[in-house]
């Protein structure tokens, strides 16, 4: 049996010596952050409006294209739309969240995750209106448009400050609600295109029914405070005064934890701190590495999972719900005195 000397020395000699790099890697503390559950709320809320409008235009757009075709409620005198100017009016949000999807990723990390979110609610303001207000079909196009730059800065930014701000413990769970208020959205717009459908012009009122939300929206990113991983984000690339960004991060993160104690705050961003210093350290990846090794599997999965979820044409379902339905329902309605006549028959 190896006396305790012996053993010591065998455990010294297979542990391998610690790397400088991993000695400068921060710890992160093994305590849960101390938040206030009311705190975390609201920094949760409005970043999750976004979500939710971009749910509620895929709703309302399904009952407003019937609103907007019918000679009797349309209340225009350009009702009768092709099948193209009909697609227009629906993808004119997605070819709008493209282009907003596309410019977030150069304008993300100057405007931050807070003003990139105030921008996105303006967006979908005056997209809603202008499609409301629309005299045309031309500026109805343009409004679904610039409402769908809304929803792709909304849903670069929405996620990336929940993630930022909320307490560790619940980070994943609020992330995950983001996409319920997106769910959430859909069946309220569903809900008020039902209401407004038969009404003259109903779709203008559906459209203009999300111009509360925007606003509350945008008035409650203004009063939220930055992300402090953003400013200290900006503060490791020289963009700033240490110092002052420091303090400008402690009190961000006083607020979005409310009650918790100022040290244990300042230990916090100083983690984050750390943390950052230790990633501009290393050394950028290429391009060309996403093609290889665990980067390629993870990308395989997500791009596969996206690709599948849209090739089924599962959104197109979604924007064209009420139409589907309503289609189903007039060939019914030719076939129930057929089978009431079978039925008789027999």
């Amino acid at each position: 049996m190896a006396s305790k000397g012996e053993r010591d020395v065998e455990i010294h000699v297979s542990s391998p010596p610690p790397d400088d790099r991993d000695a400068a890697r921060p710890l992160l503390p093994a305590a849960c952050e101390a938040y206030s559950v009311s705190a975390a709320i609201l920094p949760f809320f409005f970043p999750a409006l976004g979500g939710l409008l971009y749910g509620y235009d895929i709703g309302a757009t399904s009952g407003a294209t019937i609103s907007l075709k019918s000679p009797t409620s349309s209340g225009t005198a350009w009702y009768d739309l092709s099948s193209v100017q009909t697609g227009l009016v629906v993808s004119g949000s997605l070819y709008g969240a493209l282009i907003g999807s596309a410019t977030a990723f150069t304008i993300a990390d100057f405007l931050g995750r807070r003003r990139e979110l105030v921008v996105s609610s303006i967006m979908y303001l005056i997209g809603a209106l202008l499609t409301a207000v629309t005299p045309n079909f031309l500026i109805m196009v343009v409004g679904r448009f610039l409402y769908g730059i809304g929803i792709g800065l909304a849903m670069h930014a929405a996620p990336m400050y929940i993630a930022e701000t909320a307490p560790s413990q619940i980070r994943g769970m609020l992330i995950s609600l983001k996409e319920f208020f997106i769910v959430l959205g859909m069946l309220l717009g569903y809900i008020v295109g039902n209401l407004f459908v038969e009404v003259i012009s109903g779709w203008r009122y559906m459209y203009a029914a999300s111009a509360p939300i925007c606003v509350i929206m945008g008035i409650g990113m203004c009063w939220l405070p930055c992300s402090p991983r953003w400013l200290l984000l900006c503060a490791t690339q020289g963009k700033g005064d240490l110092r002052e960004t420091k303090e400008n991060a402690t009190r961000c993160l006083c607020r979005l934890r409310g009650q918790a104690s100022p040290d244990l705050v300042s230990e916090q961003v100083n983690l984050i701190l750390e943390e950052l210093s230790y990633v501009g350290e290393e050394k950028k990846a290429g391009f060309s590495e996403i093609f290889q090794g665990k980067c390629l599997k993870a990308m395989i999965i997500g791009c596969g999972l996206v690709f599948f979820q849209q090739v089924t044409g599962q959104p197109s379902v979604l924007y064209y719900a009420a139409t589907i339905f309503q289609r189903v329902l007039d060939s019914l309605e030719h076939l129930m005195p057929l089978v009431y006549q079978f039925f008789l028959a027999c």
